[in-house]
């Protein structure tokens, strides 16, 4: 690294990188950043202006590398400034699986003009991957792969993989191919180089190969990837051709995502997991949020319908509500903390409907100890603001509303995930709304009963 960078702090590096763009001394600029990975050289390319980040990335060595690690927004914003000839240079040595996701950001007529400048093999390379529907296997797998004959020798399987190495994602897994890209095994490098080398790869490939279907959901591509512990998943078509892999890192970008989105609908947020709230338009904030909210101000109305059904007990017995965001606000979290714990549930497999009445039975027992020591608890404050009757009316009030919060919490998920719905949708807001109106009526309805006595 150049002495000038030597002992910097952030933002004194990242003037100093500027300054050495803009002043030609680009061999310097590349000194400083030589101990950097391709993963922090595509965050730095991110803080310079526009311009500059441009011209540096034209003089790093390994620029679609680093291009592949920038955020799609980035991406596309290098698209419109770069020139053709040398965009299409750049998408041409990325990875196919990230050349077709730039690809896919890309405005139709951004893409009219790109395709004509990319060699043939990889323009329709692009236009067939570019047609698998989005959460198929098919659009997230590359069609970048090692592949061996089964009557290869080791020694002829290694000078093959040496040869299809510069143009594969990984290498430690070849697949063994038919002459009609029947998939017949798979062998590991390992396995090549423990081997004997006279010996043939169909006497040591793998044959139960695990696979996917190019139209299978990629959630369960990744599953598949996790539960086998898999470096990469082989997907075949219909008729089971080979036509691609899904890799590792790959299935940690697609969980990745599915992790933001869940997170996004737990919050009441509509779910997309490629919004950046650092860099989105206000509009698009705006709009991901505002139809949750206001569903959810109409659902708050039902809380006001039952307040108003009963304001003649509660004028009579104003020590009430005092109590009243209390209660509902133990079933709401109650509520919450069951559709969590069935949501994630539901995502890894863990359950299934058919153990719904299984677990509404377990559920109910945990809720009602759940909920008969938090009765005890406000009981004792019933009781100091007001006498046994009131005790007793929060009492039966706290275990009712608990335990009715944890089977509406519960339940709401498997009711989702039944009618072909996101589990995730039963989110804290949408199950602490529900919850809200039924502890109002719970609570009312029985204060009534006793109280009125």
């Amino acid at each position: 690294m150049s002495y000038l960078f030597l002992s910097c702090t952030e933002n004194n590096f990242i003037y100093l990188l500027n300054d050495s763009i803009e002043t030609n001394h680009f061999q310097r600029a590349l000194d400083a950043l030589e101990t950097f990975q391709a993963a922090d050289l595509a965050d730095i390319l991110t803080q310079l202006p526009l311009k500059n980040s441009q011209i540096l990335l034209l003089q790093l060595p390994e620029r679609a590398y680093v291009f592949s690690h920038l955020s799609a927004e980035q991406q596309v914003k290098f698209a419109e400034v770069l020139p053709r000839a040398t965009l299409a240079e750049i998408i041409g040595e990325m990875p196919s699986d990230k050349r077709v996701d730039l690809f896919k950001h890309l405005d139709e007529q951004q893409q009219d003009a790109l395709l004509p400048a990319l060699a043939q093999v990889e323009r329709e390379d692009i236009r067939q991957l570019a047609a698998y529907h989005e959460g198929t296997a098919g659009a997230i797998m590359s069609s970048e792969y090692a592949t061996l004959k089964a009557h290869m020798t080791v020694t002829e399987a290694i000078k093959m993989l040496r040869l299809e190495a510069p143009d594969t994602e990984t290498i430690y897994i070849a697949y063994v191919l038919d002459e009609s890209r029947k998939l017949l095994g798979v062998v590991s490098l390992k396995d090549l180089i423990l081997a004997h080398e006279h010996q043939r790869i169909e006497s040591i490939m793998t044959k139960d190969v695990i696979s996917a279907k190019v139209s299978d959901d990629q959630d369960n591509v990744v599953k598949s990837i996790a539960r086998y512990d898999l470096l990469a998943l082989p997907i075949v078509s219909d008729s089971g051709e080979m036509i691609g892999i899904v890799t590792h890192d790959d299935a940690m970008d697609v969980a990745s995502d599915e992790a933001t989105e869940d997170f996004l609908k737990a919050g009441a947020v509509v779910a997309n997991s490629k919004i950046s709230l650092k860099s989105a338009p206000i509009s698009v904030l705006y709009r991901k949020r505002v139809f949750w909210l206001v569903f959810l101000v109409f659902g708050s109305l039902l809380s006001g319908i039952g307040i108003a059904h009963f304001e003649d007990i509660i004028a009579a017995n104003i020590v009430l509500v005092f109590f009243l965001p209390l209660l509902v606000g133990s079933g709401g979290n109650a509520g919450s903390q069951s559709a969590t714990l069935m949501v994630r549930a539901l995502a890894t497999g863990d359950v299934q409907f058919k153990d719904w009445f299984y677990l509404l039975g377990r559920e109910a027992l945990v809720a009602l100890f759940l909920g008969g020591t938090m009765a005890i608890a406000v009981s004792l404050l019933g009781y100091y603001r007001g006498d046994e009757l009131v005790s007793l009316v929060l009492a039966l009030s706290m275990l009712g509303i608990v335990m009715l919060g944890c089977l509406i919490g519960m339940s709401l998920p498997f009711v989702l995930n039944r009618m072909g719905m996101d589990p995730a949708s039963a989110s804290a807001p949408l199950v602490t709304s529900i919850c809200d109106a039924t502890g109002v009526l719970v609570y009312l309805f029985i204060a009534s009963q006793i109280l009125s006595i």
